[in-house]
C-alpha cells in the first residue's frame, strides 16, 4: 500500500551533548575524589579478599600463626625480663647507699645541717642521719658484744649519715665523682661504699638487656622469613593469575597488594597470639613470685606489657609481614624482569 498514516511516523529525539564538566571527568579519568574512592575501595577489596584466603585454609593459617606467635612471644618475655630485672635492681639501690662516718668532734646539731646541705644536691635522692646512740643500740644487737660495750665510758661509735643516690646502677662515673665529693668534706673521716659490686650489678643488667635484644632481632629475622616463604608459597599456587592479570594491563601494585595483605594479616593475628601467650605466662607467675617477695619482706609485682608496648608489639609484627611480604614480590618481580 502506497498510503502511510503519517500520524505514526516518529523522529529519533535530537542528541544533547554532553556538559562540560562530564567531558572534563572523561578526559581526566574522574575527579579527585573519585579517584580517592577507587583507591579506598581497591584497597578494601584487597584487604578483606586476603583475609578470606587465609580463613578458607585454616590448617596452615593455623600452623603459621602458631609457630610466629611462639617465637614472637619469647622476644616479647625476655624484654618483659629485662624490665622486671630492672625494678628488681632498682628496689635493691638501697644497698648502694653510701655510708660517711663523721668525725668524733661533729656535733649531731651539725651533722643534721651537713644533713640538708647534701640533700640540696641534684644527684642524691634521700639522706638518713644516724646518731651515736642509734648506732651503738644496733651495734649491741647485732654484734654479740653488747656485755662489753656495756662497760665503755664513751660512745666510741660517729655519726653516720647514709647518703641514697639516684640512678646508681645507670651511671657508675657519677656515683664515683659523689663518693670523692664526699671524702673531701672536712667533717667526714671517711666515706664507704661498695662499688664493686655496683659494677657487677650493672654488667649482669647489661649483658642481660644486650642478650635480650640481639634475641629480639634473630627472632625478628626468623619472622620475617617464615612470613617471606608463606607468601611465596601463595604467589607460587596463584602463578597463572598473576600472569593473566599482566597480560590484561593489571600494574604491579594491584597484584602486589592482596600478598602484601596477606602478610599483613599473619603478622598480625601473630602478634596477638603472642600478646595472650606471654599473659597467660605472666598470670601463672605472678602469684609465685608476690609469694616469694613477701617470704624476704618485699613488694614487688611481675610488670607486664602496657598499653604503648602491647601496641608496639602488635604494631611491629604486622610490620615484619608487610616488609617479609614486599621483599619476595621484589625478588618475584625482579626474577622475572632479568629472564
Amino acid at each position: 500500500m502506497k498510503y502511510r498514516n503519517k500520524n505514526r511516523i516518529k523522529k529519533d529525539p535530537p542528541i544533547k551533548a554532553p556538559k562540560l564538566e562530564s567531558r572534563k571527568t572523561m578526559v581526566a579519568g574522574g575527579t579527585f575524589k573519585d579517584k580517592i574512592n577507587a583507591h579506598r575501595d581497591l584497597h578494601a577489596h584487597a584487604l578483606f579478599s586476603s583475609l578470606g584466603r587465609l580463613l578458607a585454609t585454616p590448617y596452615n593459617s593455623t600452623i603459621t600463626i602458631a609457630v610466629l606467635a611462639i617465637a614472637i612471644s619469647l622476644a616479647g618475655g625476655f624484654y618483659i625480663l629485662v624490665s622486671n630485672l630492672q625494678q628488681l635492681t632498682a628496689n635493691l639501690e638501697t644497698s648502694n647507699q653510701i655510708s660517711l662516718f663523721l668525725r668524733q668532734d661533729v656535733s649531731e646539731a651539725h651533722a643534721k645541717k651537713l644533713a640538708d646541705s647534701i640533700r640540696l644536691n641534684q644527684a642524691v635522692q634521700s639522706v638518713k642521719v644516724i646518731t651515736k646512740e642509734q648506732a651503738l643500740t644496733e651495734f649491741k644487737t647485732y654484734s654479740g658484744f653488747g656485755e662489753a660495750i656495756n662497760h665503755l665510758e664513751t660512745n666510741p661509735l660517729p655519726i653516720v649519715l647514709e647518703v641514697l643516690p639516684k640512678n646508681t646502677l645507670d651511671d657508675k662515673e657519677s656515683l664515683s665523682i659523689l663518693l670523692k665529693s664526699f671524702e673531701q668534706s672536712p667533717d667526714v673521716d671517711f666515706a664507704q661504699m661498695d662499688l664493686q659490686w655496683v659494677e657487677r650489678l650493672q654488667a649482669i643488667v647489661a649483658v642481660v638487656r644486650l642478650f635480650a635484644n640481639l634475641l629480639s632481632v634473630l627472632l625478628g629475622a626468623a619472622v620475617l622469613f617464615v612470613i617471606g616463604n608463606t607468601v611465596r608459597l601463595e604467589l607460587h599456587q596463584r602463578r597463572e593469575e598473576v600472569v593473566i592479570s599482566k597480560l590484561v594491563g593489571a600494574t604491579n601494585a594491584f597484584i602486589q597488594r592482596p600478598f602484601l595483605y596477606t602478610g599483613f594479616w599473619i603478622g598480625f593475628f601473630s602478634g596477638v597470639a603472642a600478646w595472650f601467650i606471654v599473659a597467660i605466662f605472666m598470670l601463672i607467675l605472678n602469684h609465685s613470685v608476690e609469694a616469694l617477695s613477701s617470704l624476704y619482706g618485699g613488694t614487688f609485682h611481675l610488670l607486664f606489657l602496657s598499653f604503648t608496648e602491647s601496641f608496639a608489639l602488635i604494631a611491629a609484627s604486622s610490620l615484619l609481614g608487610i616488609l617479609g611480604s614486599w621483599l619476595v614480590l621484589i625478588c618475584f618481580i625482579y626474577g622475572k624482569k632479568t629472564r
